[in-house]
């Protein structure tokens, strides 16, 4: 199987994932700076949330364009990251609600811990798939970015009960390394690229 209905039904797993959070937006109740500081909170939970989506996206459309053959155990181990991403909602409206209070900034973190682990299952399913020569293993080298990033999630989600606001600045700054594509994986398709052109 190629890998464009992969692509596609992840594709449209993340969009519709992106539409339920901005539909459990809710306009400021009233026509002020009071009101709009009100709500800003949600922005701010679904702001991140997007950014992590996107992330997610855009390093899945790269990665996927490095597998040539799509397996049992790919599509699996891709169903348990959409798992995962499917729970960014439900726990970006309960950050949403409840700001402030740790437990809900700690189950956050474990949703963005247990995706970034889904993720890294993803990719060594399909480097197991493609064998010694495989160009995702060479793309990724010992993955160190992904490595510190796990560890910041594991570190904030404790620190949410010393206090939320450390836990979301931890959660900040691993989103903003991951801004860039992965550059790893994009220099390696593009070889791809001209080797076939």
């Amino acid at each position: 199987m190629n890998t464009s209905r992969l692509e596609a039904f992840s594709d449209g797993v993340i969009a519709i994932l992106i539409t339920i959070m901005m539909l459990e937006l809710h306009a400021p109740r009233g026509a002020d700076w009071p009101a709009l500081r009100a709500v800003f909170p949600s922005l701010l939970s679904y702001l991140l949330s997007f950014v992590f989506l996107g992330i997610y996206w855009n390093n899945h459309h790269h990665m996927v364009h490095l597998v040539e053959r799509v397996t049992g155990g790919i599509l699996w181990a891709n169903l348990h990251l959409l798992f995962w991403l499917s729970l960014v909602p439900f726990v970006t409206g309960w950050v949403s609600e409840d700001h402030s209070e740790p437990l809900p900034t700690a189950i956050y973190g474990c949703v963005l811990l247990a995706s970034a682990v889904a993720y890294t299952i993803l990719q060594q399913t399909i480097i197991a798939s493609q064998g010694a020569k495989s160009p995702l293993r060479a793309a990724i080298g010992n993955d160190v970015k992904g490595r510190l990033s796990g560890l910041t999630y594991i570190a904030a989600i404790p620190l949410a009960f010393v206090h939320p606001m450390i836990s979301d600045a931890l959660y900040t700054a691993v989103a903003i390394t991951w801004l860039v594509p992965d550059r790893r994986i994009e220099r390696v398709n593009m070889r791809a690229e001209r080797g076939t052109s």
